[in-house]
């Protein structure tokens, strides 16, 4: 069978470099049906990560994959894999590590008597249904152990996968707060495969966002990147805003393209390749660092608020972040699709989670968690 060799008494038939020196490294794995990818399947040592003071609206995340197909030039998260003693570029792309034990550690985690009941991000650092969560299941899990902990869970995503999983989500929801985030920055098909080939398609995901609110669950979307030059113009983003509002967004956060070290070169080599008349405008833009030129910044907001409220997205108003610009909707603060309010849905209240085990923790002191160096902050 095309997957025989995933079994745990398997022969692994042997890693790249850096692997082979990180603990829990059980096997990595190739099929057919992921052609040019490798999975790298390691027992985790831990599954909460603790992000404090990023101006971020979570201090913890899980995250149940490293690398991600959706092989985006922009993506922040790439210089991540430097880590592993592999590249940026289609290393990211390709050699993705699997936490197969995940959910066991993060049920374990949870259950500490120090554990405070915050909200938990997924989704922050690379994309939880990515192709690779079809295969592994790992994100059911995820959900469960934390609706059945008491824990908040907020989700942003790309992958339309996670329509497999709203059921699930649903009766979480009745247990604790739930937030979904949709990523959806490119309204362009034709750029969006070329920038993001392994993403979802535009019409998939504003689906994806209707599949959400028709199942009575708050829907954020994030527009970002936003691309100078490529993706900023007001029609572009009256046009997208329009959609989103149409689709039943409940938020919108955008963000304007952060190059840090690692990325820049990735999607500077894209950028010559596709639009080499904006190379030299994107080396003035981004010359003092990761962030796009004040002026440029400012000129943008100064644009896309009124875009934003025209649409019924409610007063835009600012994280404490130097490029994002955020505007509330009916239930929702913004794209980052972190929960506001408990759901109630309205079907039975009767749910299959474990409701006499479920706790209520007051608040206390946080776990001893094991960052990991993907824990960067996204700005």
């Amino acid at each position: 069978m095309r997957w025989a060799g995933q079994q745990l008494d398997a022969e692994a038939p042997g890693t790249l470099p850096g692997l082979g020196s990180i603990a829990g490294l059980v096997r990595s794995v190739t099929t057919p049906e992921f052609q040019g990818v490798t999975f790298h399947e390691v027992l985790a040592r831990s599954a909460l990560n603790s992000v404090p003071g990023t101006g971020l609206p979570f201090n913890w995340t899980v995250n149940p994959y490293r690398g991600c197909t959706h092989a985006c030039r922009y993506c922040f998260a790439r210089p991540t894999h430097k880590y592993l003693e592999l590249d940026e570029g289609l290393d990211f792309d390709r050699q993705i590590v699997v936490k197969t034990n995940v959910a066991d550690i993060l049920r374990k985690e949870l259950a500490r008597p120090s554990w405070g009941g915050e909200q938990v991000a997924l989704g922050t650092n690379t994309d939880p249904y990515q192709r690779a969560e079809g295969r592994y299941r790992l994100l059911p899990g995820i959900i469960s152990a934390l609706a059945v902990s008491g824990t908040p869970l907020s989700i942003l995503t790309k992958g339309t996968l996670l329509r497999r999983d709203l059921p699930l989500l649903q009766e979480a929801a009745e247990q604790v707060p739930v937030g979904i985030g949709v990523s959806l920055a490119l309204g362009d098909e034709e750029l969006r495969r070329r920038l993001e080939p392994g993403v979802p398609s535009v019409r998939g995901r504003l689906d994806l966002i209707r599949a959400v609110r028709e199942a009575e669950l708050p829907c954020g979307v994030m527009v970002a990147p936003v691309l100078p030059w490529l993706t900023d113009s007001a029609e572009h983003l009256d046009h997208l805003f329009g959609q989103l509002a149409e689709a039943g967004a409940t938020g919108v956060t955008t963000l304007v393209l952060h190059l840090r070290p690692g990325v820049k070169p990735w999607f500077m080599k894209w950028l010559a390749e596709d639009h080499p008349e904006l190379v030299k405008r994107y080396e003035s833009l981004y010359a003092h660092g990761p962030n796009a030129a004040p002026s440029y910044r400012n000129a943008f907001e100064s644009k896309v608020r009124p875009l934003l409220e025209k649409h019924g997205f409610g007063t835009s108003s600012h994280r404490n972040t130097q490029n994002v610009v955020e505007a509330s909707g009916q239930g929702s603060f913004s794209g980052w699709g972190e929960p506001t309010a408990r759901f109630r849905s309205r079907r039975s209240s009767s749910a299959p989670f474990n409701t006499s085990t479920t706790r209520r923790h007051r608040p206390a002191p946080v776990p001893a968690a094991i960052p990991e160096p993907d824990q960067q902050p996204l700005f």
